[in-house]
């Protein structure tokens, strides 16, 4: 369960930072007006609550593997939202921040027998 729950929480975060950025690069970018700002300000603020539900208490580490969900997140909204065309690049780029993001949250650590999840 505490696999789930970390992956489940991880893409909350995505989403409400990923979208809170959005919908501010709309209210700057795009002249959609403040809305957008003010709903952007929310999500981001409410990125930071969920990140901090993450089991693990170590907050640089929580935030070096968000990182590279970050990264794919952003790519996957990109294509979703606003029909962005990745290249070959952005895919294996992406690839890579998701495997060192996996070992960052789910690596062994000190102490522990080598079967438990980080955190």
């Amino acid at each position: 369960m505490t696999v789930l729950r970390i992956i489940v929480l991880f893409l909350l975060a995505a989403v409400a930072e990923i979208g809170g950025a959005w919908l501010i690069w709309q209210a700057v970018k795009e002249d959609r007006g403040w809305l957008f700002a003010v709903l952007g300000v929310m999500a981001l603020g409410a990125y930071g609550f969920v990140a901090a539900l993450q089991p693990d208490a170590n907050f640089g580490r929580v935030l070096a593997a968000y990182g590279g969900i970050f990264i794919a997140g952003s790519l996957a909204w990109g294509v979703i939202v606003d029909g962005f065309r990745p290249t070959t690049w952005d895919v294996i780029g992406s690839a890579v921040a998701l495997a060192g993001a996996a070992i960052i949250i789910f690596a062994p650590t000190a102490g522990s027998s080598g079967t438990e999840t980080a955190g």
